[in-house]
């Protein structure tokens, strides 16, 4: 199994998402571009709350300090992000891939995070907050995947429930439920595969259907 996963904008939970699912399967876990250094980057908080050892944790292709969008990071290091760098590591067994922020992100001036995803071929789990304006953002998302044919997986929630908001973006947005994130206080490892397991189904990333 390997999975791209991506968000409807920064800060929605992705990159817990990514260590639920990545230490769920078993996986490797690749962050090809991370853009801020200060404090914990999203492979090591991958590395803390999934329970991976740490040669499951593949190094980023670009890591660049400035925490904005990556073309602009880049640019402030005199470095030009190439899509020739960011294929797909070569790696046995699961792999799940985490975005730079939403879709439409730039990470070169002629370089969308979108375009990437589209040249990978890979299915693609989209990860929504039930919070206000998820509806509007979700379905866009989905709208943009699906205008370069790209193959989605599905929805997962992160978030408070919210069934009609939830059941709304599934049925306009065509596409699956995957389950939800609930808020975890205390956030670690044990938590967060509990939370999975109550909230997903593995199943339903066994298989890339």
């Amino acid at each position: 199994m390997r999975f791209a996963v991506t968000g409807t904008d920064t800060g929605v939970g992705k990159t817990v998402f990514c260590a639920a699912l990545a230490g769920a399967l078993g996986a490797n876990y690749w962050k090809p571009v991370q853009s801020g250094l200060e404090g914990e980057t999203d492979s090591e908080t991958v590395r803390r709350l999934s329970g991976l050892s740490q040669d499951r944790i593949l190094p980023e292709a670009y890591r660049l300090k400035l925490p904005a969008s990556p073309h602009i990071s880049a640019a402030r290091e005199g470095v030009r992000i190439e899509a020739s760098r960011l294929t797909i590591p070569r790696r046995p067994g699961p792999l799940v891939i985490e975005g730079a922020g939403g879709l439409m992100v730039p990470l070169a001036p002629d370089l969308l995070q979108i375009d990437v995803f589209a040249s990978w071929g890979l299915p693609v789990i989209l990860c929504a907050p039930t919070s206000l304006g998820t509806i509007n953002h979700t379905l866009l998302s989905l709208e943009a995947m699906a205008r370069r044919a790209i193959a989605v997986h599905g929805v997962v929630f992160t978030g408070e429930p919210g069934e009609e908001v939830e059941s709304t973006i599934i049925a306009l947005g065509k596409t699956r439920r995957l389950g939800r994130l609930p808020p975890l206080d205390p956030l670690n490892a044990g938590t967060l595969a509990d939370a999975f397991r109550a909230h997903c189904r593995l199943s339903d990333f066994s298989a890339q259907s």
